[in-house]
């Protein structure tokens, strides 16, 4: 996941990440959709227990981040959803730091509301096989936008990190094929069992 730690990234790369992740949230909050809070809530509690089991990777670590299911799912609801989840992991796990906060939210909010605002409109009337492939490719492109973010931030941190960076990106493809699967497979349950979670 996005874990970078406190003390890492340089501080025009922690400024830029904190003022985009403040931008990102208040008009996420504007445009929050209170009858999906209870839904976030349930997203965001598993969020914060698959960031349990870690990897190591080079100056971060990586898990299972579901954020592709969370933008699918909550559309801009995933933002403070996300932001939440992370803050519970830094305070309680020390995943992270209070420093980085802004550039971990931005890392894997920013690749949540992508895959909730380009593919929720293929999931409507869709059949079980492709919305198990558009649950999929949320899976699938919400973990491999937040590697590359997470590569950006370090590599934009200094040239010391770009191997770490270059790790980083390599050891987000298997995390991305199993959380495509895993993804893929919560979207085509809750269409058969409970349809009207998904978007409409």
């Amino acid at each position: 996941m996005a874990h970078i730690p406190d003390g890492v990234l340089a501080a025009p790369v922690l400024i830029a990440g904190a003022l985009a992740s403040a931008g990102l949230v208040a008009v996420a909050l504007g445009r929050l959709d209170y009858e999906r809070l209870p839904q976030a809530a349930v997203l965001a509690a598993g969020f914060f227990v698959a960031s349990l089991i870690q990897v190591p990777a080079g100056p971060s670590s990586v898990h299972l981040l579901l954020n592709g299911l969370m933008g699918l799912l909550l559309g801009w609801t995933a933002v403070p959803a996300i932001l939440v989840a992370l803050t519970l992991q830094g305070v309680f796990f020390g995943c992270g730091g209070v420093l980085v906060l802004g550039v971990n939210t931005l890392n894997i909010a920013l690749p949540a509301l992508v895959c909730g605002l380009v593919l929720t409109p293929l999931l409507r009337g869709a059949t079980p096989t492709r919305v198990f492939r558009v649950g999929a490719l949320a899976g699938l492109l919400g973990v491999a936008l937040t590697g590359a973010l997470v590569a950006l931030s370090l590599a934009a941190s200094g040239e010391a990190f770009q191997p770490a960076a270059w790790v980083i990106l390599v050891a987000y493809v298997p995390l991305a094929l199993v959380d495509a699967l895993i993804t893929g497979t919560v979207v085509a349950f809750l269409q058969r069992v409970e349809p009207g979670l998904l978007p409409t």
